[in-house]
């Protein structure tokens, strides 16, 4: 019976009609479902759906021309498109995708990093301010947009830790902490994704940039890596598997050789950890090209060598370098490439695509309507001002001149950003008709608080990078007529991010001694910094009574930066990461390793590990920001002195409000193990707490520490915890805490 029906006239029509994977796949299992399409596919349409290309009209790398682009998706030879958005240009591609002999529908991919149409923080900000559910909703309305857009496909979160600000791609994830880019990896990805894959307003995310890219040589972007796998393991590896962990649906190779072997034909990275021992399901694209550029690292002699390493090490697209549609067919067909290699990444890509609900609906990210409402959602607005508050770090409030008073009678505004625009969005963001009247300006923010009386003065003093100070007379004529002064200084948008590595990262131009000659009149003067990056800033910090980093705060910058100046919001952000005192520090992290000879503090400089000419210390800690409030700590109390490793230690602290306004404390908990098979770091993060105190009141925060958490990779990469003396550490900072010790016993 069923045989007869196979052949008949019936089903002969409803092949005419119908793609072939909709008559085989039907009540099937998701991977029945892929298996169906992949039988009927021929080696050139697999090898298609390993194939990415940029779109024409807009990018995040170099634009690419391609004549035949167009007639390539007609014949079934690519399998996703990047920069390609607005649900009229993704229908007409998906189009063009339908006339394919199997009529795959496309993936379309776009770096939307921080925002697509409302920009939030730069997630290096988002981080600083310790709020999970924060992070998570900025990218579940960034989801929401992009998907509107018609989107599928968002190349973040970067969950790269990076010690060094000196690289400019610092600016796209958590810090330097590997506990707190783990749980942002996680919130991120879940922001994304949404109630799943499928849904209208979730996108795919990409876990990138794998792996240890943040640990570029000398912050210098593309950059070689070389440290120690046991280093990999327990510092670099954790946000990713963590990403992985909270389902994100693909990862991104790293444009970096990690200990010579190139990311993007790295076997060790790509099928022994991360589809081997963590068991992902997803895919994994290159990044810009990175597969080609293996010849240039010296790994292959060209792109057909390129194409064979990278597949075999698990590399299931490529992105622009062209090495899979030209190389991989003669790879098989000449056995260098296994087909069970070219199925395995095709089977991934596939998956998605279903698992995207594409098979059944091409164009179900395609809907006018809703890109239309979500375009300028109010929702959204709100969203993104709450976050951007909550990113902003308070890092020095001198005789409490923040928070300024609404009746001032005479403000000045000084400074390159006082009426800025697109510098508010920073790297990675995109820029529409309408930023104009979209972005908040500083003046715009300041000017809405300020009661009806009050007289706003401005001057513009220099611009970001230039070297003129002829603007410097009319900026101290209006310090002059001021009762206090609010200055904005930092990096121009272009600045910080990928290709943007400084050597030297101080306030370009003459933009420091504009602040100079402005303390010099003797008024209040408040120090915005505006940038994507910690910056170095001494003098500043040494002088100026009042600074607030803003970094880049996106398309509400100028409200949040009011709210926080006058007092409607009271800052809580911490660092995420430490601010050296000069670039000669760098790589500074909290978490380094005891020396045989530590210093025992910034003044200890006789044959210790020190500096003879500048503190060990950071300029600002790890976990350092200011409230409005002020909050103390008691002593730790332990549940007992010694736990065995089948036991909990509880830690508690009280923490007592004991400032003049109601505020937010972010309290962070750190240990440390004393004595190890291996030199452990003299403190970890291993957990932390936001709570919210009204003035004058109290409460105990409690933390709870297992076995597990003190676990690390010794010296034969056995993920182990040993018995021994340890400290715990709770406070408002990496540098300021109060501690206890314990012994863990088997």
């Amino acid at each position: 019976m069923k045989s007869s029906l196979l052949f008949s006239p019936l089903f002969l029509l409803i092949l005419l009609v119908t793609p072939f994977y909709k008559v085989i796949a039907q009540k099937k299992s998701l991977d029945q479902k892929v298996d169906s399409v992949l039988r009927l596919m021929t080696l050139d349409e697999k090898i298609g759906q390993m194939n990415q290309y940029n779109g024409d009209w807009a990018a995040t790398g170099p634009i690419t021309k391609d004549g035949d682009k167009q007639e390539q998706i007609k014949k079934g030879m690519l399998g996703s498109m990047l920069n390609v958005t607005g649900t009229d240009h993704t229908r007409t591609l998906q189009q063009l995708a339908m006339q394919s002999r199997m009529k795959i529908p496309l993936l379309f991919g776009q770096d939307i990093v921080h925002g697509y149409r409302t920009i939030f923080p730069i997630p290096l900000a988002e981080a600083a301010s310790w709020d999970l559910a924060a992070i998570e909703l900025s990218a579940r309305v960034a989801a929401t947009e992009g998907a509107a857009a018609g989107i599928h496909w968002t190349f973040a979160p970067m969950v790269d830790i990076a010690r060094d600000p000196r690289w400019g791609r610092v600016m796209e994830g958590a810090g330097e902490d590997t506990y707190l880019g783990s749980l942002i990896a996680a919130a991120r990805v879940k922001g994304f994704q949404g109630k799943g894959l499928g849904n209208t307003d979730a996108m795919m995310a990409c876990a990138k940039h794998f792996a240890a890219y943040g640990a570029a040589v000398a912050g210098r972007d593309y950059n070689s890596v070389d440290m120690s796998n046991r280093q990999l393991l327990e510092t670099y590896l954790p946000p990713f598997e963590a990403a992985a962990k909270a389902g994100a649906a693909t990862f991104m190779n790293s444009f970096n050789d990690l200990n010579g072997v190139p990311a993007s034909g790295n076997a060790y990275l790509q099928r022994t950890i991360l589809k081997g021992q963590w068991g992902f399901k997803g895919f994994v694209v290159s990044d810009w090209g990175s597969i080609g550029e293996m010849i240039n690292h010296g790994f292959v002699k060209d792109n057909y060598e390129a194409a064979m390493a990278a597949a075999n090490a698990g590399s299931d697209m490529d992105m622009e370098s062209r090495s899979y549609i030209q190389n991989l067919a003669k790879l098989v067909k000449e056995g260098k490439v296994k087909m069970a290699v070219i199925d395995d990444a095709v089977k991934r890509i596939l998956r998605k695509k279903f698992e995207m609900g594409l098979f059944d609906d091409p164009f179900r990210f395609c809907n006018e309507a809703r890109e239309k409402e979500q375009f300028n959602n109010p929702d959204h607005i709100k969203v993104a001002r709450e976050v951007a508050k909550k990113s902003i770090v308070l890092l020095k409030n001198e005789k409490q001149l923040l928070p300024l008073s609404k009746g001032v009678k005479n403000i000045a505004l000084i400074g390159p950003f006082v009426k800025a625009k697109s510098d508010n969005l920073g790297f990675w963001s995109y820029d529409w008709p309408d930023d104009t009247a979209r972005i908040v300006s500083l003046w715009e923010g300041v000017k809405s608080k300020l009661a009806a009386g009050s007289n706003v003065l401005y001057a513009k003093g220099c611009e970001i990078k230039d070297t003129s100070r002829a603007g410097f007379s009319g900026a101290v004529a209006a310090a002059m007529q001021a009762d206090v002064v609010v200055m904005t200084v930092g990096e121009a948008r272009d600045m910080t991010g990928e290709a943007k590595s400084r050597s030297i990262i101080r306030l370009p131009g003459v933009q420091e001694d504009l602040v100079k000659a402005i303390v010099a009149t003797g008024k209040p003067v408040v120090v915005l910094m505006s940038a994507g990056r910690p910056l170095v800033f001494n003098w500043i910090a040494d002088n100026v009574p009042a600074i607030v980093y803003t970094w880049w705060l996106g398309t509400q910058a100028g409200n949040a930066i009011a709210d926080v100046l006058f007092g409607d919001y009271n800052p809580s952000a911490k660092l995420p990461i430490s601010f050296p005192r000069t670039e000669g520090q760098i790589p500074i992290y909290y978490n380094y390793y005891n020396t045989g000879r530590p210093a025992k503090n910034d003044s200890d400089l006789n044959y210790v590990s020190s500096y003879i000419d500048l503190p060990n210390s950071p300029k600002y800690p790890f976990g350092f920001g200011l409230s409005y409030s002020s909050f103390g700590y008691s002593d730790i109390v332990l549940s007992k002195p010694v736990i065995k490793s089948t036991e909990k230690l509880v830690v508690k602290c009280t923490v007592t409000n004991t400032g003049n306004y109601d505020g937010e404390e972010t309290v962070q908990l750190y240990t440390r193990d004393l004595v190890g098979s291996v030199v452990r770091p003299v403190k970890e993060l291993k957990g932390f707490k936001k709570i919210q105190l009204k003035k004058g009141a109290s409460t105990t925060v409690e933390f709870t520490l297992t076995a597990n958490d003190l676990r690390f990779y010794n010296e034969k990469l056995q993920y182990i915890f040993e018995p021994g003396d340890f400290k715990v550490f709770v406070g408002g900072s990496s540098a300021s805490v109060k501690e206890a010790g314990f012994k863990l016993v088997k």
